[in-house]
């Protein structure tokens, strides 16, 4: 009987060991699939009721397949030059904050940070500069499993319940409550909002005529980062432009950038929008977020942004449920 329970134990490691190794080179694109078919859903289910399941998840994955093929076309076009502008961005950000009348001890601690963010993000960059192809099959990957996870949602959601244990089912909804409300704030609100003010600033810097397409890109892509620290944010994108259109002599424009940056970058779109949009009890503090997301972007890459603040979200929670069975003398 032993004999019989070893064989099948290793029978098993050895196909979980295969079935990893398999889906590990997509791990990456199956998690972002996840996550943007999680911020889709809801308009989904609405657009569902009108058209169908099938003809909405069709609608909704075409709309992204175009977005992800012009993605890998800029990708192609212009990545050299978003990441110069990119790492320029970087290096001026992390000089400014350096130059600040900081602690010894926190000055060392910003210094290897921002040695270290810039390298891993020019390695991560260079790694799909020369694998265009590996970059477009992971984008399919994503796409198909985008559409599989909109028509399958009813299904995934059953079978989640099913798996719970019924001797802590009341942990295993808090978790998955935890998870979900995590989820909200982080990914529709922090992350959707912080893309969206992103987009708004590089459009401007493109109309304004502070960068070309490159440079606007990068400049998107770095309000995207200064928005998800406390603190700092995108305000600091568009006061640099302005700065740079008034020395340029550019004085009405620089007004112009500056009121379009304050009222559609940052701070009022911070006072009235994004309230609205978080709930009271959020899943998530700042300090778990931010701890999840750089923790998460050095342990597993870009997908890490998403990974490390679910995750101490829901060991947050592990910790509370633990707490109260202590509390109430349970061992």
């Amino acid at each position: 009987m032993r004999t019989e329970t070893a064989v099948w134990i290793v029978v098993s490691l050895i196909i979980l060991l295969l079935t990893w190794e398999t889906i590990r080179p997509v791990i990456t694109p199956v998690i972002f699939a996840l996550t943007i078919a999680y911020i889709f859903h809801p308009w989904h289910k609405n657009l569902a009721e009108k058209i169908g399941e099938r003809n909405s998840g069709l609608v909704l994955t075409g709309i992204l397949t175009v977005f992800l093929m012009l993605f890998v076309i800029g990708f192609a076009l212009w990545v050299n030059e978003v990441k110069t502008y990119l790492t320029l961005y970087l290096d001026v950000f992390f000089r400014w904050l350096l130059n600040q009348n900081l602690p010894p001890s926190l000055y060392d601690v910003l210094q290897r940070v921002a040695g270290d963010i810039l390298r891993r993000f020019e390695d991560y960059l260079q790694a799909y500069t020369y694998s265009l192809p590996k970059l477009t099959l992971q984008v399919f990957v994503l796409i198909f499993t985008f559409y599989g996870i909109l028509l399958n949602a009813k299904a995934i959601e059953k079978e989640v319940y099913s798996l719970m244990p019924s001797e802590r089912r009341e942990l295993a909804l808090r978790l998955l409550r935890r998870g979900e409300e995590t989820l909200n704030m982080l990914l529709r609100v922090w992350l959707a909002f912080s893309v969206i003010k992103g987009a708004s600033l590089a459009f401007a810097f493109l109309i304004f005529g502070i960068a070309n397409i490159s440079g606007a890109i990068a400049a998107g892509i770095f309000t995207i980062i200064l928005e998800l620290l406390p603190v700092v944010g995108g305000w600091m994108m568009w006061l640099a432009g302005a700065v740079y259109l008034f020395q340029g002599g550019n004085a009405f424009l620089a007004v112009l950038f500056g009121v379009y940056g304050f009222l559609l970058v940052s701070p009022v779109p911070d006072y009235f929008l994004r309230h609205r949009l978080a709930p009271s009890k959020s899943g998530v503090n700042a300090i778990i977020a931010l701890v999840g997301i750089f923790g998460g972007l050095f342990a597993f890459g870009a997908v890490g942004i998403i990974i490390g603040p679910v995750t101490l979200g829901l060991a947050a929670t592990l910790i509370e449920e633990w707490k109260n069975i202590t509390e109430r003398g349970y061992k």
